[in-house]
């Protein structure tokens, strides 16, 4: 079965912070495992480099809107590869490809009568002389009184337009705007109403999407859905390709989550393969993202797939809730955040996927503070489990010379580890991340318990046999727990795989051959629990109250 994966593309207008990457690990999860079962995966992302987030950024700093975007999405691909990412393609939407193929859509669905003109009331800044991007519009939620944007309200999950908001401003000079006639292009997504509803109703009863995900979406079909323009007047961004329209730009949420198309299709131009396996019903496919972007994949997307007769909606939809910060809401405003390229300069990248996974706000929301990160390094990655790599491999180089004893494993650890690929796999397509890990290191202390309770240490002086299947039981659960982990765990796995010599990649019970062990390394430093404070002095510094 093929399967497809959709990472959701960040603004390309600062840089990621951990609660982007918590809501993208499982991404990356759910690729690697796909690989190691053998089935095809695309897996796709890129960063969203046109709209208003990075006009406001480039206004503000006197540069480009092209320098800020190129800045950030190389940042971010350096990021993502520093954490292991293994994104078949990633790209970014300021791409001739993408502006040529999101504008094929567009026309499609024009052609099919999916997209109509009306004139419209449009946020227009005197001072500024211009009209207002949504996001250029700021003010009160109608709806729960919450500051909100003039696109959605993160506080409520309204969908909004700017007209609607209460107490109106202007982002860039702070007055109210007024308002002016203009002609837009709209999506007739109220004429799809009854399809989103079965297909909503079709993940339910499968259980394929989270919970929140199904909620929200079944609200916004209960209030009805509503046409919505997607064409806006913009500097930068897609050009709509209709004569005498072509200032106008194609709104950025039709337009950026046609990237997931537009992405596969470079990919299949790129690399001279076939995506089309990818797009039909038989494909399974995930997409990957905060809460904050829901609608845009449970309705707009599937919205635009059902107009273009394109059968590949999606299957799965992984949404995760809010990681806080220290037990407070992240705000890059108030720089109340942790910022990638500064914590992947000081800790170890399987640390840190570890902790977002372990602690994933897969259901409700989940915090980062430093203390349980650095404790949870220090408890669980290197005292468990990097403690009973390196008791047992050092055993055998300082009693053995390094040579892995060969022996019939014992059944009981051969059956446990049999299970927990089977409950490991089932998670992960699940989309129960959490879980799955919590499972694999449970067989961590289980094996630690073991190598306790077998004493090798003694065996090897009273009963040498037995020390030797001891420690072949131990080189068979570490060789096992290094490919169940490679999902979760890449750079650590790959270490302990390299000391053991196992090349195989497949997901099911490996055998570790008997040869002399490489060199034999820690797979993780403790790390030195001041640095809690030190962390935490320095988050209160940099934040702007």
């Amino acid at each position: 079965m093929s399967i497809f994966i959709g990472g959701a593309w960040a603004y390309a207008n600062g840089s990621l912070h951990l609660g982007h990457i918590s809501s993208l690990l499982p991404g990356d999860i759910l690729a690697r495992y796909y690989r190691l079962k053998g089935e095809p995966v695309l897996y796709v992302s890129g960063s969203d480099c046109n709209g208003t987030p990075i006009a406001i950024r480039a206004k503000q700093e006197g540069v480009s809107s092209k320098e800020i975007a190129d800045k950030y999405h190389h940042e971010f691909k350096e990021s993502f590869t520093k954490l292991g990412f293994s994104y078949d393609i990633y790209t970014r939407t300021d791409t001739v490809h993408h502006h040529k193929v999101v504008q094929e859509i567009f026309l499609k669905l024009l052609d099919k009568g999916f997209i109509y003109k009306k004139e419209i009331e449009q946020t227009y800044c005197e001072q500024d002389e211009q009209f207002l991007p949504d996001r250029y519009v700021e003010g009160i939620c109608p709806k729960c009184g919450a500051n909100a944007r003039g696109d959605q309200c993160d506080y409520c999950s309204s969908v909004l337009e700017p007209l609607d908001l209460l107490e109106k401003k202007c982002k860039l000079c702070g007055n109210t705007p007024t308002t002016r006639a203009t002609e837009h292009f709209y999506f007739a997504l109220s004429s799809l109403q009854n399809a989103l509803e079965n297909y909503t109703k079709n993940a339910e009863q499968k259980l394929l999407w989270r919970e929140n995900a199904i909620s929200l979406t079944k609200r916004y079909l209960h209030e009805g859905l509503q046409d919505r323009a997607v064409s806006r007047d913009m500097l930068n961004g897609v050009s709509v390709p209709v004569k005498g329209y072509e200032d106008k730009k194609i709104y950025v949420w039709i337009e950026a989550v046609s990237g997931y198309y537009t992405a596969s299709k470079y990919w299949a131009e790129e690399t001279g393969l076939d995506d089309a396996p990818f797009w039909n019903s038989a494909a399974k496919s995930y997409y990957v993202h905060g809460k904050d972007n829901i609608p845009f994949h449970s309705i707009i997307w599937p919205g635009i797939l059902e107009g273009l007769g394109i059968e590949a909606l999606p299957t799965h939809i992984i949404s995760n809730e809010y990681l806080t910060l220290e037990k407070k809401k992240l705000s890059t405003s108030r720089n109340w955040a942790v910022w990638v390229p500064d914590i992947i300069e000081k800790y170890d990248p399987d640390s840190i996927r570890y902790f977002l996974t372990i602690n994933a706000p897969e259901s409700r929301d989940a915090d980062f503070s430093w203390k349980e990160f650095i404790y949870s390094h220090n408890s669980e990655l290197l005292g468990a489990y990097g403690n009973l790599v390196n008791r047992t491999l050092k055993f055998i180089q300082k009693t053995f010379d390094g040579i892995l004893p060969e022996k019939v494993i014992n059944k009981e650890i051969a059956d446990r580890v049999t299970l927990l690929y089977e409950e490991t796999g089932q998670n992960i397509e699940k989309a129960n991340f959490k879980k799955a890990l919590e499972k694999v290191f449970e067989l961590v202390r289980y094996s630690n318990k073991y190598f306790d309770e077998q004493q090798p240490w003694k065996q090897v002086h009273e009963d040498t046999e037995a020390c030797k299947q001891t420690l072949a039981d131990c080189v068979y659960i570490l060789g096992n727990l290094a490919n169940i982990l490679a999902p979760f765990l890449p750079f650590s796995s790959e270490k302990v795989k390299g000391m053991l010599q196992i090349t195989e990649q497949s997901w099911g019970p490996l055998l570790v051959s008997p040869q002399k062990l490489t060199k034999v390394e820690p797979l993780f430093e403790r790390i030195d629990p001041d640095r809690i404070s030190k962390e935490l002095e320095e988050l209160k510094k940099c934040e702007r109250i």
